[in-house]
């Protein structure tokens, strides 16, 4: 197994999906979290001047998807079959478009603005997205095949998200996505993760 070294601020943010795939495969990485000084000082060294950023047996890589993706793939979680692994990386890159229509309200600094995109947000877009996620999610519970894949854990990590945005009960009528939550959550190192992992803003 190679050696990880996971670098991103000391929040969850873009790199909590690859910290969950780790727990889920139970393995071991250097998990370095920056303060924004320390940023400043590292960023000229990073390829593109972003983080997070993995370390690999010393090679360095970003880009949050790819990122979560070699290490789906290095624990068995990106898919069994050619076409499992493509539909993971469809419900993936679905979840990343999706987060960019949730950042509209999250950079908006005139707070009348924000409040109504945040509004629209959540009484269209939010519904929308969770009708289209639940006829992609199976009555088991997974989006690719028939267990745990990284298409699942990058679901629950932006649901999680979204509920501490606007708390409430947004799974309620949704059968195959709450099954989704109840697969990633149940799984041991997540479960383990999830009740240990350090304090920090999302």
């Amino acid at each position: 197994m190679p050696t990880y070294k996971l670098t991103y601020f000391n929040s969850r943010g873009r790199a909590e999906i690859s910290r969950l795939l780790f727990a889920a495969g139970g393995v071991k990485y250097e998990d370095v979290r920056l303060d924004r000084e320390q940023w400043q000082q590292l960023k000229p060294q990073t390829p593109m001047g972003h983080l997070p950023i993995l370390e690999v047996d010393g090679t360095m890589i970003c880009q949050s998807k790819a990122i979560a993706r070699l290490i789906a793939k290095d624990i068995g979680m990106a898919g069994k079959t050619p076409l499992e692994q493509a539909q993971a990386d469809m419900i993936c890159d679905s979840l990343e478009e999706f987060g960019e229509k949730m950042l509209l309200f999250l950079r908006e600094k005139d707070e009348n603005k924000k409040e109504e995109l945040k509004k629209e947000f959540e009484e269209k877009t939010l519904p929308a997205a969770l009708d289209q996620f639940e006829k992609l999610a199976s009555a088991e519970g997974y989006f690719a095949g028939s267990s745990l894949t990284w298409a699942d854990v990058s679901f629950f990590a932006i649901y999680n998200f979204i509920d501490i945005l606007m708390p409430g009960d947004h799974l309620k009528r949704y059968v195959n996505l709450s099954k989704v939550m109840g697969n990633v959550s149940s799984n041991p190192g997540i479960a383990k993760w999830l009740k240990e992992r350090p304090e920090s803003a999302f």
